[in-house]
């Protein structure tokens, strides 16, 4: 079966619900048609014009990405700034754009989920659930399989996200055994991960009142990058979406942007 957009996003919907998003968050359909089909998916962290140009040098009709092309309703359409210039050549080229965004973060098996996995942490719970839902919402917490310095975990982690550098809050030499993981950007959530007994706190964009409030309340940071903490989750999604299309029946290849790189470079 070759699905149309609209067949995509009610298979997304089951994944990641957009109830579960932000309210200042707008998943879903960015550009497109839902009665246009689709035989591949390009998947890629954000909607750049680049992303959208390899999209379409691999024939594929549709351009998935974690990011949302359109935060806001538009008041103008400039074609030469972004996102105007991603949305003209996305219609003239006839490549779609869809996104799975807050919902995909908070959703079971979505972000947060797989950035627990990939540290190997057990008995993971939600960090801060959404409403009422049993087991969704921002952030997760669990356990390693046992305590280890901080160091070795930092060195962990810029393998595991293919991050050189990483930022620090907490001296090398301490044992951390309850981890908690945020992809993208957690600093609001330090106090939380304390409340909830973790040592250490693993996410991106940590400001320096984070810092210091982490070492005020004693718990370890490692900031690992925005970019870096989802660009590995939505890579390891790209192939648990891979299986689930075989699953469903449908001739639909899925390739990811494999030469995406992080806007802020290091000097």
């Amino acid at each position: 079966m070759v699905p149309k957009i609209k067949d995509i996003l009610e298979r997304l919907e089951n994944i990641a619900p957009t109830v579960l998003a932000e309210t200042w968050d707008n998943p879903g359909l960015q550009v497109g048609s839902y009665s246009q089909e689709i035989t591949k998916i390009f998947l890629s962290l954000d909607p750049t014009l680049k992303a959208l140009r390899s999209a379409e040098r691999r024939n594929a009709q549709l351009l998935f990405t974690h990011h949302p092309l359109i935060f806001k309703p538009l008041s103008r359409l400039d074609i030469n700034t972004h996102p105007g210039d991603v949305i003209v050549e996305a219609v003239k080229s006839g490549v779609s754009v869809i996104t799975a965004h807050t919902n995909l973060d908070m959703a079971k098996g979505g972000i947060n989920d797989i950035l627990a996995d990939l540290l190997e942490l057990q008995h993971i719970e939600v960090l801060e659930k959404k409403d009422e839902a049993e087991y969704a919402g921002l952030g997760r917490i669990g356990d390693l399989p046992a305590a280890v310095r901080l160091s070795v975990l930092v060195e962990k982690v810029k393998r595991v996200f293919g991050a050189e550098q990483v930022k620090i809050v907490g001296r090398e030499d301490e044992q951390v055994r309850r981890v908690a993981v945020v992809g993208g950007s957690g600093g609001s959530l330090v106090y939380l991960a304390s409340k909830k007994r973790a040592d250490l706190l693993v996410t991106g964009d940590i400001g320096h009142h984070h810092a210091l409030e982490a070492e005020s309340l004693g718990i370890a940071l490692i900031d690992a990058g925005h970019f870096h903490t989802e660009k590995t989750a939505f890579g390891a999604f790209a192939e648990r979406l891979r299986a689930m299309v075989t699953e469903w029946g449908w001739e639909v290849a899925i390739e990811v942007d494999e030469d995406e790189t992080d806007p802020m470079g290091h000097g």
